[in-house]
């Protein structure tokens, strides 16, 4: 078992919307991201995910409204629902906790979608 620096990982890449590994339990991976503007409208019809918010301000646009979450603030999105991420006010890092077989643009593949790799 390896004590896993957050701090330490986030230092390893710079670019955004390119999520990483650092652990995995039970199936789920722990992911961190650098998130910058807007993503793009996706919704994971067999998984839920996990945003805790642990650096800048993120907007979760959902159909019905929008979430604003600050560092220490997490929110869960369910299966199914449609959401979009927003870092508007320059760069928000994230821990995101989500079963393996998530993919980061859900049901809308396209050139935004990226393997999530360890780090």
């Amino acid at each position: 078992m390896d004590v896993v620096n957050l701090e330490a990982k986030f230092a390893l890449f710079s670019d955004r919307w390119r999520p990483r590994i650092v652990a995995e339990l039970n199936g789920q991976h722990v992911k961190l991201a650098r998130l910058e503007g807007p993503f793009e409208w996706h919704s994971h019809p067999a998984e839920d995910e996990l945003f805790l918010v642990l650096g800048g301000t993120l907007r979760m646009e959902l159909r019905d409204g929008t979430r604003v979450l600050r560092p220490g603030e997490l929110l869960v999105i369910p299966r199914g629902v449609e959401h979009r991420p927003v870092a508007a006010e320059g760069e928000v890092r994230v821990l995101l906790f989500e079963p393996a077989s998530t993919v980061n643009t859900g049901d809308r593949p396209g050139a935004r979608t990226v393997a999530a790799e360890w780090i």
